[in-house]
């Protein structure tokens, strides 16, 4: 290995896929057959549409869409991949084992090196844990429960018995490293550097052998009481001279009064508190690479800075407490404690979003934040980094067609027969309509803002309120100005809610799944709504609040395609 590296000419490319939430549907059960689809030799262990359709992430089809970006990837020539967690379902053996052998295919076929961490889904604990799903799909299109272990699950009498199937158990730390030991979490000999949160070398006295001793999961743990220690999965990899990858492990357990252990879902906020020498060996990291003139991107599962174009203040106020995952929001110290340990490029998944967020501070440390979409929603996508040593240019490659994405759509229909013929509560089955894996997952993403997040989320006297009104009546609600303008007459707010959430996802990728008059009357209405200072009653009040958001959403930093300036931290917006 070289120690330093001269100025360099030629960009290192990685992609970023974040979110898989791989179920293998075509996996071997041991005591459940699955279900035969026509012209199609494996048999399908599929979740039910309903559930999918309350839930933010799609489950099934997310198998061929990782195939489709991994195709895509190793068509642009990309050899670096990295996923910033999430990659299975809940870290089931089954599941994970699955990713494994799609990876190690384009390894061989592609010669693709990836790099992973964790996510709050891998490990959900980090010790086993037994555990199933009640709504997987049954021949007859009910839900059949299947778990790991006998007695997890009781089955209500109009239920099929629960099947056993211990690879449906949640894997800790140990299972899921060794399972994915070739894809960054151990080191190998064509690595230039590898090293842990508590390796005890440095660049310069770097052995493959010392990093192999140190890579043994004994030897990377920490205490979080007397009797307790959990490994952490962090890593620093020098996968080509001159780049080193930063994998951090956000994921933090904290004892709870019932002998239980907390989610990780919070990410940093609980993390910054239980794993001080995870922040100290970051720092540690960025200051090696600075001195040996390193190329440095930090990746983890959880968001740096706030994700909700810093309207997270407003979003509570609108709201209410407990609403929008707001307690996942990276508090202010998290961005600072970065930036001050020299990291500038983070990327993130967790919020299966499409974002960029910034930090600066006076005395010129900076940081950005850059959310990686999910594949498993609206709008499916990865993010390609071309990094340079004074700039970064990310690009973000939406998915739209995927071969076999609507493979399974023979089973919805038989799970949509037997709702209505059993009088059970149905779904729109206008999303079996889709052409494509894009409109797919705008389906699902409408389905989800009626299904799940109205009824949760909203204030219910409010969402009646404003999805009733015309456009020419909202307009009228804000504005002081008695002439509407004649291009607010053929849509309805609600199509402004579903807009709302569909940015938010997106960012400005949603703008071509809107019309653009619709788009072009949403900032009329948020200028007019602007200047309004009295309100006849709280629904004006909160219909304000909501306004004030949507403007934050359709105004936010570029996050499509863009170029950052690594020693400004300059944000521009590239075609």
């Amino acid at each position: 290995m070289s120690l330093t590296m001269p100025a360099q000419q030629t960009p290192d490319k990685i992609a970023f896929v974040a979110d898989i939430h791989l179920l293998d549907i075509y996996a071997d059960y041991e005591n459940f057959n699955g279900l035969e689809i026509d012209g199609i030799t494996n048999k399908a262990k599929i979740r039910s549409m309903s559930a999918q359709l309350h839930s933010t992430r799609l489950f099934n089809e997310n198998y061929f869409v990782l195939k489709a970006v991994l195709d895509d990837i190793a068509a642009r020539g990309i050899k670096l991949v990295a996923f910033p967690g999430d990659y299975t379902d809940d870290g089931q053996p089954i599941n994970i084992n699955g990713l494994a052998e799609i990876l190690k295919s384009y390894v061989d076929q592609y010669d693709i090196s990836f790099f992973i961490t964790t996510g709050n889904h891998d490990p959900v604990r980090p010790y086993t844990i037994a555990a199933g799903k009640k709504d997987f799909l049954a021949k007859d299109g009910s839900n059949q429960p299947i778990f790991s272990e006998a007695n997890l699950y009781q089955s209500k009498p109009d239920e099929h018995d629960a099947i056993i199937e211990p690879k449906l158990e949640k894997a800790g730390y140990n299972f899921i490293l060794n399972a994915l030991a070739d894809f960054g979490f151990f080191p190998k000999k064509n690595y230039e550097y590898w090293e842990t949160a508590f390796s005890t070398y440095n660049p310069q006295n770097y052995t493959f052998e010392k990093a192999k001793m140190a890579s043994q999961i004994s030897e990377r743990t920490y205490k979080i009481n007397d009797s307790l220690s959990i490994p952490d999965a962090s890593y620093v990899v020098e996968p080509k001279e001159g780049l080193w990858l930063l994998a951090i492990d956000g994921n933090s357990y904290v004892p709870q009064e019932n002998g239980s252990l907390s989610s990780a879902s919070i990410g940093y906020n609980q993390t910054i508190a239980h794993k001080k020498h995870l922040f100290k060996w970051i720092k540690t990291v960025a200051e090696n690479a600075k001195k040996l003139n390193k190329r440095l991107v930090a990746f983890s599962h959880y968001p740096s800075i706030d994700f909700n174009e810093d309207a997270s203040s407003l979003l509570d106020e609108f709201l209410g407490k407990n609403k929008w995952q707001l307690e996942r929001v990276p508090k202010e110290r998290i961005a600072k404690t970065l930036a001050e340990a020299g990291i500038k490029l983070h990327f993130a998944g967790h919020m299966h979003i499409n974002d960029t967020g910034k930090r600066e501070y006076e005395n010129g440390d900076f940081l950005i934040n850059i959310q990686t979409p999910s594949l498993a929603a609206y709008i499916p996508g990865y993010k390609i980094l071309n990094l340079e040593d004074d700039f970064a240019e990310v690009e973000t490659v939406s998915i739209s067609e995927v071969p076999r994405f609507n493979e399974l759509f023979p089973l919805y229909k038989k799970e949509l027969e037997y709702l209505k013929n059993n009088n059970l509560d149905t779904w729109d089955d206008a999303i079996l309509k889709s052409q494509n894996y894009h409109d797919f997952t705008e389906y699902h993403l409408e389905n989800l803002v009626k299904l799940r997040f109205l009824p949760n989320d909203w204030n219910v006297e409010f969402e009646t309120y404003l999805s009733n009104l015309t456009g020419k009546e909202l307009f009228k609600v804000v504005s002081n100005n008695a002439q509407i303008p004649q291009d607010f007459s053929d849509w309805k707010a609600y199509d402004m809610i579903l807009d709302f959430y569909k940015i938010r996802n997106a960012d400005k990728l949603a703008f071509k799944d809107i019309p653009e008059k619709r788009l072009a009357a949403y900032k009329k209405i948020i200028a007019a709504a602007k200047t309004k200072k009295d309100f006849q009653n709280k629904n004006e009040q909160k219909l304000h609040q909501f306004l004030l958001i949507f403007d934050k959403f359709i105004n936010g930093l570029p996050a499509t395609h863009f170029k950052v300036d690594l020693k400004t931290g300059d944000i521009q917006e590239l075609e």
